[in-house]
């Protein structure tokens, strides 16, 4: 098996690893699960991955290389304005909810909630990808609060994190429910919040 098709298989795998799991669980979702998603054999799957748990750390790293693909040629990266960049960021997320929800929500979060007291690995790998998108989206606010709020008490780390929470606990809901209404409700929630924060008539908090 020559390399290229040993890379598709891959790829297939990991594409395929990021569909299942967001639909029906880390726990629920098997290695059959997956290889039948990805069209390929349990020997191949067993080729690229010793373990299920292997897979999914390959996962959280082609998720999120995915994701900063798609967030660093986001519309909003053009705007000038910082503020108008975190503000964008989350119209962009706002406007994801338009498709289904294993389409929309975090790979990452979705493991991380059943695996972070049973798999280390697993929860470490999320909170890295996780901590460093929350770091991209403060390098905006950052900037933002140095203009707009520069006395306000809160930090643009923190404030990134809530951006994060807010979303994942979106997801959440909307899994709960079977409805995305209510996270595009809460993102719009978070919006008006942080469109507040970096308004410069606001009281500073």
């Amino acid at each position: 098996m020559n390399a290229q098709v040993l890379n598709s298989s891959k790829t297939r795998l990991l594409d395929a690893a990021l569909t299942v799991i967001r639909t029906q669980g880390y726990a629920a979702t098997t290695v059959d699960d997956i290889c039948h998603a990805a069209g390929v054999t349990k020997g191949s799957f067993f080729h690229h991955f010793k373990s299920k748990d292997e897979l999914a750390l390959a996962a959280a790293d082609h998720f999120s290389q995915m994701a900063d693909g798609i967030f660093s040629n986001a519309p909003y990266q053009a705007a000038s304005d910082p503020a108008q960049r975190v503000l964008g960021y989350i119209d962009f997320r706002a406007a994801m909810l338009a498709r289904q929800i294993p389409e929309y929500t975090c790979l990452l979060g979705t493991m991380v909630q059943e695996a972070y007291m049973t798999h280390p690995a697993i929860r470490e790998a999320c909170d890295r990808h996780i901590s460093a998108h929350a770091g991209e989206v403060a390098k905006d606010i950052a900037e933002a609060k140095r203009l707009y709020a520069p006395k306000a008490k809160w930090s643009p780390e923190s404030l990134a994190f809530y951006t994060q929470a807010v979303l994942q606990g979106a997801f959440i809901l909307a899994k709960a429910k079977q409805d995305s209404k209510v996270a595009a409700e809460s993102v719009a929630h978070l919006r008006d919040h942080i469109e507040t924060l970096l308004t410069p008539t606001t009281k500073t908090k």
